[in-house]
């Protein structure tokens, strides 16, 4: 017996079940198992592909603000040799952008109210080189050198009550020391402007100042680091690395991944979780197949003996509900891809579509800063997702086609 035998007599009774009351409830049973297994797999994929939009549109978000790469020197203090440092990091092929900033913490005070704020000091000609969002929004040519002016986020302006026009005093963390003691200081910056990335971290708590002011109001001798934008921004340790190992001097390098690792590990670690648990589904409606199989094989019986005493081996006859099996796994794969890709790749037009129909918003803007539901469908997860598919169904036919396979032709034949 041939392989393309097992495959048509596999596939016939994959599909038999209008013959008898008990074939029509196993073929049920068997459509139950396909049918789970393509909703599990369309889960799968539509919820890994939504969890990558949202990621991706954060990160975007907050590469909006951030660079993709720091360099900058320990402690807080001014880079030795700026020009020679934009220099070496300009010579790298990768790098696209260079400019430099000055980083430190302060507080922001307006009346009663009080904020600890984040702030950098920027040059406005070079800052459009590493973040797009200021690449588009020209508010840091409003800084000028000894304007002392001041750009806010826009939850932190609203939060301290301030719009543009407006003055705030900015306060540095260390004072300096008068006969009365040390003494904070302080000075008063005016609101020319705000931003919104669109990210509540850096929108509640980023002061973006010129880095001559910066520089002044921080007794500083000029940038304490240098931000890069680079070409492709998934190569960014790779980058770091040899940055660390052709920059001189004592400087040292952080890549954005690292900047924010507790919320990408977090992002992860979901995404991992949400993964096992749809798998969950997809393994109950493979291992359905045992009982559809072990149905048949009963069923069966006295064809599985005629077949052996035409000379057919153990091994066909397993070959045969094992192709069986493997058709209920590979049609609910297929149908499963088809199907999460479907709503995966038209969800910014479903979804709209439903939140029509029953009158309600599932994305508030408020509430998680983006109206629309994001999706990226990506390789890396749905090529696992097939093969763990059609691999539980697999080895969900194994047990029932091996008990077919130890069928006793004498014993089958007894009572037919």
């Amino acid at each position: 017996m041939n392989l393309p035998y097992e495959l048509s007599l596999g596939w016939r009774y994959t599909r038999a079940g209008r013959a008898t009351r008990r074939n029509g409830f196993i073929s049920f049973i068997s459509g139950v198992s396909m049918l789970g297994i393509a909703l599990g797999v369309a889960a799968l994929i539509i919820v890994l592909s939504v969890m990558n939009g949202f990621q991706k549109e954060v990160r975007d978000r907050m590469l909006g603000v951030l660079s993709h790469i720091e360099v900058f020197a320990p402690g807080g203090a001014a880079i030795p040799n700026l020009p020679q440092t934009l220099t070496e990091v300009r010579a790298n092929p990768n790098v696209v952008g260079a400019a430099p900033f000055i980083a430190a913490q302060a507080l922001l005070a307006r009346g009663e109210d009080m904020k600890g704020t984040l702030v950098r000091g920027v040059d406005p000609a070079l800052e459009g080189e590493v973040t797009d969002m200021f690449a588009r929004n020209p508010v840091l040519q409003r800084l000028v050198p000894g304007g002392f002016g001041a750009v806010l986020g826009a939850e932190l302006a609203n939060s301290l009550g301030v719009r543009e026009g407006d003055v705030v005093t900015l306060i540095a963390p260390s004072g300096q020391v008068t006969p009365a003691g040390v003494v904070p200081r302080l000075k008063q910056m005016t609101v020319v402007g705000t931003f919104d990335s669109g990210h509540f971290e850096y929108d509640s708590g980023l002061v973006l100042l010129h880095q001559d002011d910066a520089a002044k109001i921080f007794r500083l001798e000029g940038p304490t680091g240098v931000r890069l934008k680079i070409k492709d921004l998934h190569q960014s340790r790779e980058v770091a690395l040899q940055l660390l190992m052709t920059l001189t001097g004592d400087l040292l390098v952080r890549d954005w991944t690292r900047q924010n690792r507790t919320w990408f590990a977090a992002v992860q670690l979901e995404k991992r979780m949400m993964f096992i648990i749809l798998t969950l589904i997809v393994a109950v409606a493979a291992f359905n197949l045992v009982s559809t199989l072990v149905m048949t094989v009963t069923d069966k019986r006295a064809d599985i003996a005629i077949l052996r005493t035409l000379g057919a081996s153990p091994r066909s006859i397993m070959g045969i509900f094992v192709v069986q099996g493997a058709m209920v796994g590979v049609i609910g794969t297929i149908s499963g891809l088809l199907l999460g890709l479907g709503v995966a790749f038209n969800i910014d037009v479903l979804v709209p579509a439903l939140e029509r129909l029953l009158g309600a918003t599932f994305l508030p803007r408020d509430v998680y800063l983006i109206s629309r539901m994001p999706s990226d469908p990506q390789q890396a997860d749905i090529v696992p997702i097939a093969v763990i598919s059609l691999v539980l169904a697999f080895v969900a036919t194994l047990y029932p086609s091996w008990r077919a396979s130890r069928v006793n032709p004498a014993e089958a034949l007894r009572y037919e």
